[in-house]
């Protein structure tokens, strides 16, 4: 630890919290009992989803925000955020009572908008710029060298840092028994390297894996090649973690302590989803399921052992809902599409459904468009199936009965402009 030029302190972290009580309550540090059944262990959520602003990022705002100086908070300060750093910014500055300019992304979830702007009131103004935090974080750096005004960073900042630190701080005098494994989730690093730092220093068995979503690993990448590297492309599903680029700071920290960093598809955060609301009716956000999701990655390691993973956050807009099931069910194996030649004649949509379509199945997808002067025309057709084991069965009905198809699933470029 001694080799780098910054890593968090203990004392550092127990005054950050201090400072927190200002405004926060702990929140709940809860053993699930659906996740504990399934993997075989005591499986304990912090549910950062409880925060006044339903994020963890309120924690690291406030702190960096209460160590500025009352002269330079005159000026106003100003972030940049895919929506949750922005809400625990403006939370800040209606209860300090100074005025925030925030930067968000054109692509950032109404929802979060709107959150952001009624934590804020009258004390914040929203600039929407670029479609990527990235973009966003750049014109709010230019902004702030430009007008004076103070800059706080999401997440490569000691202040910042040491703020996300004090979820260990809480889980340490919360849980009977240290974790034997903690599962934090990574963005640009700031609630990794906090919060680990603290464990690692009180607690240094326990085993601290970060996870990333597997569209953007910029962590995992930096640790790889040795420095901190920006991806050249990202998915944005997982928008509170969507970060191209990790922090200078964030990356010497989490090289120093974690054991190792999971990268999760996207597909399978969306059936964590889907699953913590229907078994127990926990709202999360894409972000906020990546801890829990990489359980699955670890299920043999964590069996009969003491887990505690990080909820840091529930700000999820209802309607991404169906998207997020979609992407749940093509994930899972259980929703195929395909592009199927037909011959141009009456009944043939009749004939398809009686003859390859199972009792089980469900065909919820069907685009044909009859053209003249042709024997035969392409259709777009989607099949949901009751299990993934189906599809072999599936297709051999379509074998069995001649069909011209392509199955799409695997083809990302077809599959992007067609569904």
């Amino acid at each position: 630890m001694n080799t780098i030029k910054y890593f968090p302190a203990v004392t550092d972290i127990e005054k950050a919290s201090t400072i927190l009580d200002e405004i926060l309550e702990p929140t709940p540090f809860q053993k699930n009992s659906n996740l504990s059944a399934r993997y075989g262990a005591e499986v304990f959520l912090k549910r950062e989803d409880l925060q006044i602003v339903r994020s963890y990022k309120i924690r690291g705002a406030y702190n960096k925000i209460r160590s500025i100086s009352p002269e330079n908070l005159k000026n106003g300060i100003v972030c940049a955020s895919a929506g949750n750093h922005a809400q625990g910014v403006a939370f800040s500055c209606n209860r300090l009572q100074i005025m925030g300019s925030i930067y968000m992304p054109t692509t950032t979830p109404k929802q979060k908008i709107e959150q952001v702007r009624m934590f804020g009131g009258e004390n914040i103004e929203i600039i929407l710029t670029g479609d990527t935090f990235d973009a966003a974080n750049t014109a709010a750096i230019r902004y702030a060298k430009e007008t004076g005004k103070t800059f706080i960073p999401p997440f490569d900042d000691p202040k910042i840092i040491e703020g996300q630190g004090t979820i260990g701080y809480e889980i340490i005098r919360q849980a009977e028994e240290k974790p034997d494994y903690i599962f934090i989730p990574i963005g640009g690093g700031g609630l990794a390297s906090g919060l680990g730092a603290y464990i690692r220093q009180i607690s240094p068995d326990t085993k601290i894996i970060g996870v990333e979503p597997a569209g953007a690993p910029c962590m995992k990448t930096a640790i790889e090649k040795g420095e901190v590297v920006e991806l050249e492309e990202i998915n944005k599903f997982v928008d509170g973690a969507a970060v191209k680029k990790a922090g200078a700071l964030t990356f010497e920290v989490c090289r120093e302590i974690l054991d190792d960093i999971v990268v999760v598809p996207e597909g399978a955060v969306c059936t964590t989803i889907i699953n913590m609301y229907n078994k127990s009716a926990i709202v999360v956000e894409p972000a906020g399921a990546l801890s829990i999701a990489a359980l699955e990655f670890y299920k043999d390691e964590i069996a009969g052992k003491k887990v505690a993973c990080i909820v840091s956050g529930s700000n999820n807009d209802i309607t991404r809902m169906e998207e997020i099931r979609e992407k749940s069910l093509l994930y899972e194996g259980l929703k195929h599409y395909f592009i199927i030649t037909f011959p141009q004649k009456p009944g043939i949509l009749l004939s398809f459904i009686r003859d390859i379509i199972s009792p089980t199945d469900d065909l919820v997808y069907f685009q044909y468009i009859k053209k003249t002067n042709k024997e035969s025309g392409p259709a777009l057709i989607g099949i949901e199936l009751a299990h993934k084991d189906d599809l072999e069965e599936l297709l051999r009905r379509m074998d069995e009965h001649n069909l011209l198809y392509e199955h799409i699933n695997e083809n990302n470029k077809l599959f992007e402009i067609l569904i």
